[in-house]
């Protein structure tokens, strides 16, 4: 079997995992009970994201992709550091 056979497996047996996930965390997002419960799942679904661009753009073999999962990477952990700011001063800007 040839590395694009694996690949293909991979993807293929990854996708129902992805998508489970992807609902648990929507499911986590409407009902958290506190608003760090909610901040932690859009992280997670974010990165989670991320990581399926990557294993997509494998996939399709294009690099753009890969671009896309690393500015959305950025854009999460840049919401962790916006909303721990927030957290710590009580006050949004600078």
């Amino acid at each position: 079997m040839s590395l694009e056979t694996y690949l293909d497996i991979l993807i293929f047996s990854v996708i129902p995992v992805f998508l489970v996930a992807v609902a648990l965390y929507c499911i986590r997002i409407i009902k958290g009970p506190t608003i760090p419960d909610m901040v932690l799942a859009v992280d997670a679904l974010g990165f989670d994201l991320a990581a399926f661009m990557c294993l997509l753009a494998l996939y399709f073999k294009s690099a753009f992709l890969i671009g896309g999962a690393i500015i959305l990477a950025l854009w999460v952990y840049a919401l962790d550091i916006f909303v721990a700011k927030y957290y710590l001063k009580r006050e949004l800007g600078d």
